[in-house]
C-alpha cells in the first residue's frame, strides 16, 4: 500500500514537472488521479487551511464526474425547504466569527453592493452594514426565511439547482458571498461563472465552509471528503471557471484543532475566496 502511493505521488510530481516545461504530460496521466494523488498529499503532510490553495497543483483538466455531485436524495430541493428553519446551521461562535471577517473585509469596498446566495433568515452580515454598504441583496429558497431577513433590502427566490442563473445583469456586485451551502449545489462550476459574471471588476466571491451539513442533500463528493480537501474543490471550482484569480482559503474560526485533514472544533469555520479577473 504505502509502495502504491509513493508510486502515485512520484508520477504526479513528475508529471506536474514535465507539465511545466513540455504543456503536457507524455504519461497522460488522467485528471482524476491527479486529483487523487492531491487528495493523498494533503492526508499524508502536516498543512493547515492556509496552505491548501498557496501550490494547489490543480490537475489541467476538469477532474470531477456526475456522480461527484449526485446526492443521496436528489428530489426536488422545494420539497425540503418548504418548512422554515429559523436558525444557524452553525456554532454561534462560527456565526461571529464569520460576522468578525465580513466587518474586516466588507469595508474594503466603497459602498459595496452584495449579494448573499443560498440566504436564508440571516445573511451573518455586520450589524452596522447598512451604514457603509450599498444595494444587499438574498438570494434563496425559502420565501419565508428570505422575508425575515432584515440584513439585506431584497430578495430573490430561486433553486439555483434547478436553473444556475443568477437573475441579475452583468457587473452588479461587488461582492458574493455564500455560507455553508457551496456543498449543496449540483452544478458548482456554472453557477461561479455566474458569480464571475455578475461580479464587478475588482469584485469577490467569498465562500464560507463548515464541517455540518445535511448529509442527504450534500454532493457525494463533499461526503466522501475532509475539510482541507473541501477548501481545495472548492478552490478548483474557481479556477476551472478560468474567470477568476487565484483563490485563497483562510480559517476564521476560533480554537483551531485537527487530525488527519479533518477539524476536531465545534467552531470551524473557513472562508475560500477568489477576485474576479476582469
Amino acid at each position: 500500500m504505502i509502495a502504491s502511493l509513493l508510486l502515485i505521488f512520484a508520477t504526479a510530481d513528475l508529471a506536474s514537472s514535465l507539465n511545466s516545461n513540455t504543456g503536457r504530460s507524455p504519461f497522460m496521466i488522467s485528471p482524476r488521479l491527479q486529483l487523487s494523488a492531491r487528495f493523498l498529499s494533503l492526508k499524508a503532510k502536516s498543512v493547515g487551511v492556509e496552505d491548501v490553495l498557496t501550490s494547489p497543483q490543480f490537475p489541467p483538466e476538469w477532474p470531477f464526474t456526475d456522480a461527484d455531485f449526485a446526492r443521496q436524495d436528489d428530489t426536488n430541493d422545494g420539497n425540503f425547504y418548504s418548512s422554515p428553519r429559523f436558525c444557524f446551521h452553525v456554532d454561534d461562535k462560527a456565526v461571529a466569527a464569520l460576522t468578525d471577517y465580513y466587518s474586516v473585509e466588507f469595508p474594503k469596498w466603497e459602498k459595496p453592493a452584495i449579494l448573499d446566495m443560498c440566504a436564508s433568515h440571516v445573511s451573518h452580515f455586520p450589524a452596522d452594514v447598512a451604514d457603509y454598504a450599498g444595494r444587499r441583496v438574498a438570494l434563496g429558497m425559502s420565501e419565508e426565511e428570505l422575508r425575515e431577513n432584515g440584513q439585506v433590502d431584497e430578495f430573490v427566490v430561486k433553486d439555483l439547482n434547478v436553473d444556475s442563473t443568477l437573475p441579475f445583469p452583468d457587473n452588479s456586485f461587488d461582492i458574493v458571498t455564500n455560507a455553508v451551502s457551496i456543498d449543496y449545489l449540483n452544478s458548482p462550476l456554472e453557477i461561479c461563472k455566474e458569480v464571475a459574471r455578475v461580479l464587478k471588476p475588482g469584485g469577490a466571491a467569498m465562500f464560507a465552509l463548515s464541517n455540518r451539513c445535511f448529509p442527504t442533500k450534500a454532493i457525494n463528493l463533499w461526503l466522501r471528503t475532509n475539510d482541507l480537501e473541501h477548501c481545495f474543490i472548492v478552490g478548483s471550482y474557481f479556477h476551472y471557471t478560468e474567470m477568476f484569480r487565484p483563490p485563497t482559503a483562510v480559517e476564521v474560526g476560533p480554537g483551531p484543532s485537527w487530525f488527519g485533514g479533518q477539524s476536531q472544533n465545534i467552531a470551524y469555520l473557513s472562508v475560500v475566496r477568489a477576485t474576479v479577473d476582469k
